[in-house]
């Protein structure tokens, strides 16, 4: 970076960045002003190579050398160029735009040279002292430029309202003042036009009037006079009264610069405290994905253990059923003929019950009938036993 004034410097240290955004396009404005400077002071280091060859080293010192070249060569084609005629403007247009093209590498070359050795870019800049009047002009608008910029950057919308609407009063307190001025101005070009209307008709009062008319002239003037130094006067008054509220504004601007410090310095350690806890978080979180990776690695290994095994038994199982349904179909084949058979062992019982129950009764029937034929026939017996014991009695 180029020497600050303690102006510069006074801005800078009060308006110090407050945002990232911020302080990017400040550093982006600063380093464009030191590529600047240094650019600026690289034809003061040709014209004086030799006495910075060993400070420069050859490398820089073959790029600056290059350089020269290129520059004598885009000055000797652009002093031919207004010499020859309209017949070769196009190629040496070309021309210049492919020299234009390398000069450009050539010194973004040097520069990147230059830059990586800060120490080196130091020391040109305190033996090189002389710059030319156009550029020293850019240098410093650009800084202009970027004071502007970092102002523009900090200043907050409400700031910004405040001052457009503070402009805006003072302007139409101007246009007021400025009125007036000018119907006061208005009335008196009036008051003229008909004095000398006046005079014109009655040039014989003229001349008795003349004193009185100066007087008059006299008095208007001491009037506008005086109305001018009452505008004066109060536009002064309402001047002072601007910069005093300005001062107070600045000074609250001050106050709440001093307090968002305060509060950035308060804030800072909760912020790298929440930091260092989102940093050890977000470990916690990493540890645990890949706890929960190699987890579920493990159960997923296992679940694909227990699924062949699940695969294997639930084959074993449809076997299993399969046989299960033919045995099933075979048990209820067996106890289907197991009924027909229980069925016909009913069946046989029951028709050996009925030919035993009729067997008994027809052997009870038949032992009746044996004993009753067997009863009948001694009764039959002891009736003629009878009969013939009755005779042989009879004949006695």
């Amino acid at each position: 970076k180029g020497m600050e004034t303690p102006e510069k410097a006074t801005i800078t240290r009060r308006l110090k960045p407050d945002s990232i955004e911020t302080e990017r396009i400040i550093t982006v404005l600063d380093e464009t002003i030191a590529k600047l400077e240094l650019s600026s002071l690289i034809p003061c280091i040709i014209d004086s190579l030799d006495r910075f060859a060993d400070m420069l080293g050859p490398e820089i010192t073959n790029n600056l050398i290059e350089h020269q070249k290129l520059s004598k060569e885009m000055e000797r084609l652009l002093s031919s160029s207004e010499e020859d005629d309209a017949m070769r403007a196009e190629e040496q247009q070309g021309c210049l735009c492919l020299l234009e093209q390398r000069l450009k590498c050539s010194v973004r070359n040097v520069l990147r040279l230059l830059l990586a050795n800060p120490l080196l870019c130091q020391a040109l800049k305190y033996e090189v002292w002389e710059r030319e009047s156009p550029a020293e002009e850019f240098i410093k608008a650009f800084g202009e430029f970027r004071n502007f910029m970092l102002e523009r950057l900090l200043t907050s919308p409400m700031e910004e309202e405040e001052k457009i609407q503070f402009m805006e009063d003072i302007s139409l307190q101007i246009k007021k003042n400025a009125e007036v001025i000018t119907a006061l101005q208005a009335e008196l070009a009036a008051a003229i036009r008909t004095q000398e209307q006046e005079i014109h008709k009655k040039d014989n009062v003229i001349k008795d009037l003349k004193t009185s008319m100066q007087d008059l002239t006299k008095d208007c003037k001491a009037s506008i006079q005086h109305i001018k130094q009452e505008a004066e006067k109060q536009q002064e008054e309402e001047l002072q009264a601007s910069q005093g509220r300005c001062a107070r504004l600045q000074q609250d601007i001050q106050q709440l610069g001093a307090q968002l410090d305060a509060l950035v310095v308060e804030h800072r350690a909760p912020e790298l405290a929440l930091r260092k806890r989102k940093c050890r978080m977000e470990m916690e979180i990493v540890n645990w994905i890949q706890k929960y990776d190699a987890d579920m690695e493990e159960k997923q290994a296992e679940y694909e253990e227990v699924h062949a095994a699940y695969t294997e038994e639930k084959n074993q199982l449809s076997l299993l059923m399969e046989k299960r349904a033919v045995l099933l179909q075979e048990y209820s084949q067996i106890e289907e003929e197991r009924r027909i058979q229980e069925e016909k062992k009913e069946q046989a019982l029951k028709e050996l019950n009925t030919l035993t129950l009729a067997a008994t009764r027809i052997q009870a029937f038949w032992r009746g009938y044996l004993i009753r034929s067997l009863y009948k026939s001694k009764i039959k017996k002891k009736k003629k036993g009878k009969g013939k014991g009755k005779g042989k009695k009879t004949k006695k």
